[in-house]
């Protein structure tokens, strides 16, 4: 198998796991609350990252002791990014949230322009308009679904957004640390210090009495981290960093047809969504423009690709 294929395969996992995601977090909040479901996504993560370091890398686990500072923010920033898309998810729907969260590949682009000096395309600008227009249709469409619950919604994509600032803050600075640091070096401390934060705000008598089936979601929520970002490694490893970026700007797409597709049965374990043609419309062009503003020259992909 060619490394383009492996790369693909490994993409393909990843948009998967969170093209599912979403909906698998709107169905455990129906009987936890955020704040435990975030705390048990990093505590399974961090325990999986920690027997990994251990046997593998054992010395890299100083790293839990005496981090930098900038390590100390990324994984401030990414524990926001998990509470403000399970809020957004909460608040909203889990296409609703998918959409917006896409928002932080475009504003990594804004900063990689701001901070990191990087010249900006005229197709990535129109990019960037393109995304603005659609997450702008889209977000106009739903609003007129919900009836009475404006506030709610339009305060769930909020929170969605500044997950995706976040996010964007998160991803930057790994361009940094990167060059320094190993990825299970990395990730073993922003996945533990989340689970030090959110502890005080975790819920566990919500957790005595959950059935079998919700013990089994939260393990694929928790394993959902391991197992996306660890084909996402992979996935870089062996396939160019702005074809991978293209790929994964798709997964609300998953969410969108399975949510669509679990409306149309009419199930009563998860709320249907609603779809026009416009709202569907304004997905596609925000996404479409977010492709256009993540895409890369080869040669810049390559030289990040090499830095995993």
């Amino acid at each position: 198998m060619s490394n383009q294929a492996k790369g693909i395969i490994y993409t393909l996992i990843t948009i998967l796991m969170w093209g599912v995601l979403a909906i698998a977090l709107k169905i455990a909040n129906k009987v936890i609350d955020s704040p435990t479901i975030v705390w048990f996504r990093f505590s399974l993560a961090f325990l999986g990252m920690l027997i990994w370091m251990a046997i593998m890398n054992p010395r890299g686990l100083k790293i839990l002791y005496k981090p930098s500072w900038l390590m100390v923010i990324s994984s401030l920033a990414l524990s926001w990014n998990y509470i403000g898309f399970m809020l957004g998810v909460q608040y909203t729907s889990p296409s609703n949230a998918q959409v917006a969260i896409q928002a932080g590949p475009v504003l990594l682009a804004v900063f990689g322009i701001i901070f990191f000096r990087e010249k900006i395309s005229r197709v990535q600008a129109f990019g960037f308009l393109l995304a603005v227009l659609g997450f702008w249709i889209f977000y106009k469409q739903h609003i007129s679904f919900v009836a009475g619950q404006e506030g709610q919604y339009t305060k769930g994509m909020i929170i969605t957004l500044s997950g995706a600032v976040a996010w964007a803050i998160y991803a930057a600075l790994q361009k940094k640390l990167i060059l320094d640091y190993s990825v299970g070096t990395l990730n073993v401390f922003i996945f533990g210090l989340p689970v030090l934060l959110y502890l005080p705000f975790v819920n566990f008598a919500s957790l005595t009495h959950l059935s079998f089936g919700y013990w089994a979601l939260l393990v694929f929520l928790g394993a959902n981290t391991l197992i996306s970002y660890g084909c996402l490694s992979l996935a870089l490893k062996y396939l160019e960093a702005g074809k991978v970026s293209i790929l994964l700007v798709l997964n609300p797409i998953i969410t969108i047809f399975l949510m669509g597709a679990l409306t149309a049965m009419q199930v009563t374990w998860i709320d249907g969504e609603h779809f026009s043609a416009l709202s569907v419309a304004g997905a596609l062009i925000a996404l479409t423009g977010a492709i256009l503003v993540v895409r890369k020259k080869r040669k810049k992909d390559k030289d990040y690709t090499d830095r995993f």
